[in-house]
């Protein structure tokens, strides 16, 4: 059975009992998991720092300007327009997060978490190279303030804030632009408000890595919580067998641990040792778990070396523990299943349907009609366009479509056929003139847009208002 002393749970592993911080220094990991896991963080590393300098047909490839309100995904704009897309594409996400929780657990906290990347596989791996492994790090840690302390702690914080600053400022290029943090690096004093900023930024980047660290995981991060309510007997987790491990002891030259009722665990504390968040996975699920999988590297090693097989720590859900068998689609997986398949189904039809050019055409408000002196009826009607795609569009053409006798006229821009460039907007207005027997009362108008081969780009409705009689 597992432990059944369950006051562990009543406090974090990074606070003493007397409120204090309590310092983690993990011990340096290796194996087949390890090894993994740094090659997917290379990979996502060389993408964070490479998409903001790719450029598709003049857009950034990844840029999230919210105070211009303008983004780019996949060197595609999107603008305040397309908002229904994000916030669909939102809870799309938020339900993949759940389901994928429901299978895996905090799995994503450990492989794809950019807390974790940074921290395990930047700041960590910066930290090993200068100050050692855990024992080193614990020994400098307790001396006085001397040279060789001096110089490594100053060291290291140093090539952390320059660190921080490089990730800083690509975080700000995927806001601001890559062009506008270049520039700005080139005389940064002439905008001591934005350095400001930016300095006040960096800082608390550096405040947590440096210092708050894994806290962001076990107190700060929602998602840790919400593994509470989502995971389940059947969920796949790090997680430790305590039918083959216990009873637990130390291994001795020539026992027969069988005999002695000792299962394969041997005490040696090698799971704790590494465990980024400082827990023990041998106490059973906690929130504290970022699945990093470094126990299961340390127990292998362990097995490996007294013979016995690995496993003892693995991935496993705890109906697989209890009863060696594995059950992943659970009635609450189909039903998510089904959930995340009906809004992804939905989503790429709204993406398919997303009108390349964007025409909106509205009435201007506080205006009824004007009779003409030719017998004609008019509208005032103010139009927005906005170029949605990488291509440049020439001789566009707004036409009124299953509306006979209606004529457009163009006003507020000097060609009668705009053309629009790659994310332009562009704003006109345009007079709508019927004959007086053409229109009675209040009308519906559907208007549209063409390019210049009279492809229909997008239709917009609204209304004409004539007299009654």
């Amino acid at each position: 059975m597992e432990k059944k002393n369950e006051s562990f749970r009543d406090s974090i592993s990074t606070i003493t009992e007397e409120g204090l911080r309590q310092w983690i220094y993990p011990k340096k990991t290796k194996g087949r998991f390890h090894t993994r896991r740094v090659i997917v963080a290379v990979i996502l590393l060389i993408l964070f720092f490479l998409f903001p300098l790719i450029k598709v047909n003049g857009e950034q490839f990844m840029l999230f300007d919210i105070l211009n309100r303008k983004f780019v995904i996949f060197g595609r704009p999107f603008f305040p327009q397309d908002f229904y897309l994000l916030a669909f594409l939102l809870v799309t996400a938020a339900v993949f997060v759940v389901l994928f929780t429901v299978i895996y657990g905090r799995i994503f906290c450990g492989w794809l978490c950019p807390q974790t990347i940074f921290m395990e596989m930047v700041y960590r791996k910066i930290e090993y190279f200068i100050e050692g492994d855990r024992p080193k790090q614990m020994k400098l840690d307790r001396m006085p303030w001397n040279k060789e302390k001096i110089t490594k702690k100053g060291t290291k914080w140093f090539v952390f804030f320059i660190i921080t600053l490089i990730i800083t400022s690509t975080m700000w290029a995927y806001v601001a632009g890559t062009e506008y943090v270049i520039n700005f690096w080139k005389n940064p004093f002439a905008k001591p408000g934005v350095l400001t900023a930016y300095l006040i930024f960096a800082v608390i980047y550096y405040f947590i890595y440096a210092w708050f660290r894994e806290q962001v995981c076990i107190i700060v991060c929602p998602y840790g919580r919400l593994q509470g309510v989502l995971t389940d007997e059947n969920t796949i987790l790090v997680t430790y067998d305590y039918k083959r491990g216990e009873k637990r002891g130390p291994m001795r030259k020539g026992q027969d641990r069988a005999a002695l009722g000792l299962g394969d665990c041997i005490d040696c504390k090698q799971c704790v040792h590494v465990c980024p968040t400082g827990i023990d996975i041998r106490n059973g699920t906690q929130m504290e778990c970022i699945n990093c999988t470094a126990c299961i590297d340390a127990c292998d090693a362990v097995m490996d070396s007294i013979g016995k097989p690995r496993g003892l720590i693995r991935y496993a859900s705890k109906v697989s523990i209890e009863q060696g068998t594995k059950k992943i689609f659970t009635p609450r997986v189909k039903f998510y299943s089904l959930i995340l398949l009906i809004l992804m189904s939905v989503f790429i039809g709204l993406i398919v349907k997303r009108p390349a050019v964007d025409l909106k055409v509205l009435r201007v408000r506080g205006q009824v009609f004007t009779e003409l002196p030719n017998g004609k009826i008019r509208n005032l009607y103010n139009v927005t366009l906005i170029n949605k795609t990488t291509r440049e569009y020439k001789d566009l053409q707004i036409k009124l479509i299953d509306k006979d006798g209606g004529e457009i006229v163009v006003s507020g821009i000097d060609d009668q056929k705009p053309d629009l460039k790659v994310g332009e907007v562009k704003q006109f207005m345009i007079f709508v003139d019927f004959p007086k027997d053409k229109m009675k009362g209040k009308q519906e108008l559907t208007f549209g847009v063409y390019d210049q081969n009279g492809k229909l780009l997008d239709k917009y409705e609204s209304i004409f208002i004539a007299p009654v009689n």
